[in-house]
């Protein structure tokens, strides 16, 4: 039988793993919003390449589903490339230029 440690008696050992379980919960937490971040961006500088290219080229109606399709393969992991998220993405970015159109020029 394992003899039980006079750590988990001291006081200052047990204050500072405290802290040490927070640094690390803070830390998690920071990280995630990070990623939150970037990946808002990214689906945001997305969803504009897409309204880009849907305007400026003639790749046609199958568009949005090839590139589904060769995003899914490459990045199989990833589920946010599917043909409604991609339209999703699309159809946010194109939401949100119309509001601020509308905001700029007093709602009208």
């Amino acid at each position: 039988m394992k003899k039980k440690s006079n750590l988990n008696r001291s006081t200052d050992y047990t204050n500072w793993l405290a802290e040490l379980k927070t640094r690390v919960r803070r830390s998690q937490l920071k990280a995630a919003v990070a990623v939150n971040q970037e990946l808002l961006k990214f689906y945001w500088d997305l969803g504009s390449d897409i309204v880009e290219k849907q305007k400026n080229t003639s790749w046609g109606a199958g568009f949005l589903k090839q590139l589904s399709q060769d995003l899914i393969t490459e990045f199989p992991g990833i589920k946010g490339f599917s043909l409604s998220n991609i339209k999703h993405i699309r159809q946010w970015l194109a939401g949100s230029l119309m509001e601020a159109v509308l905001i700029s020029h007093g709602g009208k």
